[in-house]
Formats: C-alpha cells, structure tokens, sequence
C-alpha cells in the first residue's frame, strides 16, 4: 500500500535534516505505529505523504510511493483527488485543524461532498451516522456547533468522522485519542479495527501512548531526532527493545500500581544513570488549613432567555461540594463532558455558577468586587488544556510571560520582571533565548512548558492544570509531572490535576474525585479509589485503561 525509500527532509539548504533516511513499508490492511518523542520527525513524515509540508521544507532525497504511484510528483489537482478519498489524516490538535468560522457539521460534510455523488441531505445523514459511531453526544447539536462550542475530546471524534467518511484506503492517524478519555478511546480504536476489517483500509498510527500502540499495532517504527531506532513486529519491539531510548520510552509512563517519588526520564537511559526511587509517603491532611471550599456549586449552558428553550440547556455541573488543602494535589476524572474543565474555569473566574458558593482562603469568590477579585486572580493560576492555542501566536514568549507580571505589578521594575522571565523559563527546562521566539517555533511540549512558565509568573498558591500533560509524549509528560512536583515541594503550592489518563492522576493526586455527567459520584484518597472503585462508574473506566 504504501512505501517510503529513504526519506530526507530539511527546512533549509544549511539545516540538518528532521527525518534522516527513513524506511518504512504498509501493506493493504495492516496498522504501522509511528512513536518517539515531541520534534522527532513522525508528523513530518505524515504531512510528507499528503503533500502537506511547509512551502520551505526540502526533500533532500528518497521517495514516497501510495499503491505504485510516486506522490511527491503529484501536482495540484492530483493531490484533490487523492487526498480524503485515497489517503486521509487525523491531524493531532482538533482546535487548530477545524475552521472556528464554519460549524462542525458543515466541515465534516465537505469531503463526501467533494468525493461522492450524494446529495447534501444524504451526506448529513452519513455524517450524523457517524457522529453517533464516534461516539458524540447529542449528535445534531455537535452538527450545528462551532468547534470553540465542543470539549477537547468532542472536537478530537469531529475529526475522526470527517476523516474516515470517504473510507480511505489509508488512514494517517496522528495522535488521535491524546484528547479522549479512556472509555471513549477504547471504543475509537475498536471502531478504527472494525473499519479496518470491512473495507481492508490500511493505518499508520502516530501515538506516544505505548499501551494503545500495543493493542494496534501490527509494526512499530521508533524515531529519535529523525532517524530510526527500532523498526520491526509490534510484540518484538514491546517485548525485547534493543536500544535504550525505546527503554526509555517504555518505562516513562507512571505505573498502575506504584507511586515512585521520581519518574524515570528518557535521557536518564541514554546517558545509562537511570535510578530506582522510593514510594511517596502518604500526607495526612487533617491538621492542614483549607485552601478551597467549594458548596453545592451548578452551572448551566445554554439560552435561558425564553420559556421554549429552557429545555434545551444543559447542566454541566449538579450540587459539586469539594474540599482542598494547602500543599494538596487533588485529582479531577471522569469521561469528556462531563464537568471537569468547568469547574476549574468557575473556580478562576472565567465561569460563573449560577447555584453554590466557591471560598478560597476563606472570602466568596463569587461575590467579591471587580477590584478584590483581580487582587486575588494573580493566586489562583491555570494551566490550558491546549498549549498551543491559549497562547497569542502575535506575541513573543518572553512578551507572554512578561505580560501578566505587569498587570499585576510583580517585582519593582522592569529589569527586575525580565530577570523573572528568563528565571522562569530555565526553571521549565527552556533557555533564555527561548523568550524572543513566537509559539509556533516550539513544539507541543515545549509550549507546555511556556504555559506552566506564565502560570507561575504571578507567584500563585493554586494551580488548576487543565489537561496539562494530555498532549505531551510520555518521556516529556514525565518531565514534567516531575517538574510540577519540585515545583511543589520548593513553593509549597496547591495543585487540582484535571486529566483523563488515570495513571498520570493516581500518580499525581493526594485525593481523587470522579465526575460524571456534572456530579462527583465517587471521592476518597486516591489509590484507595483506583485499587478499590466503589462506583459502577469508576470501574468502567479503570476497565478500559489500555495497559
């Protein structure tokens, strides 16, 4: 189906190359997983094949070749008909691939539009067929949203259906489960296999997640800075890896069932100094003050203007009553939807409940002036689920940064903040040159870490991270999980770590809340919840964590 021969591909006459003689080959109906680090060349590689590489990109030398036909001859029109209908791709952040002016269901009709012979009111159909296969709740109204209306993990299943509404011959899936939660990734990967046995579609699947490319996987190809570290049958590769950084790899995620005090991190393999840690001691919080209160707390969406629309709102939260405490790590779950990010945005202020009371160190946040309130903004800080949109893409880094410590008049002058800024930005493992890049320049990991750079810039005692490790590779997520936790132990602060990933949040959390449909059905400390789920709820998704 598909063969890749020596593969070259620069971004400038002068630069090294970001994919370095890569080999590979798909035959009809077989899954090729694609791993390796942020910036080691996989998605380059996929936007190779689709004709999709930036206007400076240099193939140096090798060839592509889709079902005998050499693609990279292809000219404008040829790429029309090939791409959708041949060969299609689940690009990797569905906020920035989807168009914010067009409504979801309008984008997901355009390829059977443009690519089959159906009339428009076939095609939606089709399309809300598939919108019910992905399982997107309330099918019609995701059909005439506009992308910023859905969750991450919504807009993640928007493209999925648009890119296998044509049935493609081979699907080019580029991280498409990093934004779901694990019931619905399970019941994705299911539905990418049955597609796979109906039409004999072929798959390269791009993932960091080692436990969904162990379930997929027929072949794995491991990159490193371009270039191939192992390639080979999936079980081979998983089972006796033969270099280190595939080692690394497979041991960077948190365990299921231990909590180390430190995660092991890639390079700690390649440079051959890789240490063995104790197990976190438990903290009792009794004799802790509390940080957070929040009582009875609700929220609707929806327009409640008029009587006929009333039954058309929906509740995003019901009755949520938490407690958190100073140095607390406390672990939000629960499928897509179901509340999670809205708390935390009701907490920060950028939602406002309707019902309930949210104190923080023992003042309403809701009923506090404009004034007060922006006094205490500076304390409560979040980290976005999407790095690389809730940064200003006009902006340089340092200018991000910079900014919020001006507003709020942190440190004497301005001297004083830069010297911050270039202090924050080595604290998160970039370099002080990084402050006069714009965020495009970096990759997904490292804008990660410029948001974790401007959250801590205001001196906060409470961090919400939204999904801050969901789009990051294993051996960078556990960078940075380390990171958050010296971060923690040096400032003392207070974390509520919103995730899907079950792992990560054990590892992570002091105590653990399970959300569904806007209601905490389960609360406990957290490996009690993870090794002994009371909940039908809580043991359905431990049941779908792909190990």
């Amino acid at each position: 189906m598909l063969n890749i021969n020596n593969l070259s591909i620069a971004f400038s006459p002068s630069a090294d190359a970001v994919v370095k003689n890569l080999s590979l080959s798909v035959k009809k109906g077989e899954t090729l997983a694609i791993v390796g680090e942020s910036g080691s060349g996989k998605s380059v590689t996929s936007l190779a094949m689709l004709g999709l590489l930036a206007p400076n990109a240099i193939i140096q030398n090798g060839g592509i070749t889709v079902e005998g036909k050499n693609v990279l001859e292809f000219e404008n029109e040829d790429w029309l008909k090939f791409r959708g209908q041949q060969v299609a791709m689940i690009f990797q952040e569905p906020m920035t691939a989807l168009n914010p002016s067009l409504k979801c269901g309008e984008q997901a009709m355009e390829p059977l539009l443009n690519h089959s012979k159906l009339g428009r009111s076939e095609v939606k159909k089709e399309i809300l067929s598939l919108f019910k296969k992905v399982k997107l709740p309330e099918p019609e109204r995701a059909f005439d949203s506009y992308p910023h209306q859905l969750s991450g993990g919504q807009r993640q299943r928007v493209m999925i259906a648009m890119a296998i509404s044509c049935k493609p011959k081979l699907l080019i899936a580029d991280e498409p489960t990093t934004a779901l939660d694990v019931t619905v990734q399970k019941e994705i990967l299911d539905l990418l296999q049955d597609l796979q046995k109906d039409t004999g579609m072929s798959m390269i699947f791009i993932s960091h997640d080692l436990g969904v490319v162990k379930h997929l996987a027929h072949k794995i190809l491991v990159m490193f800075r371009g270039e191939t570290m192992e390639y080979g049958p999936a079980k081979e590769v998983l089972e006796n890896p033969s270099s280190a950084y595939t080692k690394g790899l497979l041991s960077c995620k948190p365990p299921l069932n231990a909590k180390p005090f430190r995660l092991p991190v890639v390079q700690d393999f390649l440079a051959g100094t890789v240490k063995t840690y104790d197990e976190k001691t438990p903290i009792d919080f009794s004799d802790k003050q509390q940080l957070l209160s929040i009582k009875n707390v609700a929220k609707w969406f929806g327009d409640s203007s008029s009587f006929f629309k009333k039954s058309a709102r929906t509740q995003a939260l019901k009755d949520v009553t938490l407690n958190v405490f100073e140095g607390e790590v406390l672990g939000l779950v629960g499928e897509s939807g179901c509340g999670k990010s809205t708390l935390g945005k009701c907490i920060v202020g950028l939602e406002n409940p309707e019902v309930g009371e949210i104190f923080y160190n023992g003042k309403d946040l809701l009923t506090l002036g404009k004034s007060e309130r922006q006094k205490l903004r500076k304390e409560v800080q979040i980290i976005f689920q999407d790095p690389f949109s809730s940064l200003n893409p006009k902006q340089k880094v340092g200018d991000v940064i910079l900014e919020p410590m001006t507003v709020h008049k942190i440190e004497n002058n301005k001297k004083a903040r830069l010297e911050r800024v270039t202090w924050l930005l080595e604290k998160v493992g970039l370099t002080k040159e990084s402050a006069g890049k714009y965020p495009h320049e970096f990759s997904g990991g490292q804008r990660q870490r410029i948001g974790i750079a401007r959250a801590l810039a205001l001196k906060p005692k409470l961090i919400i991270c939204d999904e801050s490790v969901s789009a990051l590779d294993v051996s960078v997520q556990a960078q940075v999980l380390n990171l958050l936790n010296d971060l923690k132990d040096e400032f003392g602060f207070t974390y509520i770590f919103i995730s899907h990933d079950l792992s990560v949040v054990h590892y992570m959390s002091d105590h653990l809340a399970v959300l569904n449909k806007g209601e905490i059905v389960e609360y406990g400390e957290a490996t009690s919840v993870y090794q002994n789920p009371k909940q039908a709820y809580t043991k359905k998704l431990l049941n779908s964590v792909l190990e």
